[in-house]
């Protein structure tokens, strides 16, 4: 299935990073490309600790066999193999943080995971890079495009191109 995931950084050397996290993605799939890959956006914290450094941003759309919760396991490890801290406070500065943003038609609303993204919509963190790649993608319980959402918002502030390869 179609997998879209975000990744972040806002710790460290956050280009390197998240080229660790798109390889580390990359060998949860042995032998599968990612669909696409977009350029990495350099953005102000949201709802982040006041002081927090910026992050940058991308996002990659992987094809996976994997359901879900244990994509979201595997994430996981990912992101404690480059360094972050488990338990540590909500949206505190990180190495590393991957997102799945969505997973084919899935709709799904859990403890654990809620797809999708149930804030994906109003971050333009996440709908610039993902326009990248997904311009056209009309989201499980959307009725707008994801080019078209990213219109609507009303600060066009707070992001700008970092890195169209990478």
């Amino acid at each position: 299935m179609r997998t879209g995931i975000a990744l972040g950084s806002n710790l460290g050397d956050r280009l390197a990073n998240l080229g660790d996290g798109r390889d580390l993605l990359l060998k949860l799939h042995e032998g599968t490309l990612p669909a696409a890959v977009s350029a990495v956006y350099e953005t102000s914290p949201v709802g982040c600790p006041p002081g927090s450094p910026a992050f940058l941003n991308a996002v990659m759309e992987i094809e996976t066999t994997l359901r879900p919760a244990e994509l979201l396991e595997k994430l996981a490890g990912c992101e404690q193999r480059l360094g972050r801290a488990g338990g540590s406070a909500k949206n505190s500065p990180r190495p590393l943080d991957l997102d799945i943003l969505y997973a084919g038609d899935t709709r799904m609303a859990g403890e654990a995971i809620t797809l999708p993204h149930p804030r994906l919509h109003l971050r333009r963190f996440v709908l610039q890079p993902l326009a990248d790649i997904r311009p056209e993608l009309v989201l499980p319980g959307q009725t707008m495009t994801i080019a078209e959402l990213l219109a609507e918002l009303p600060d066009k502030s707070g992001v700008r191109l970092f890195a169209s390869d990478w």
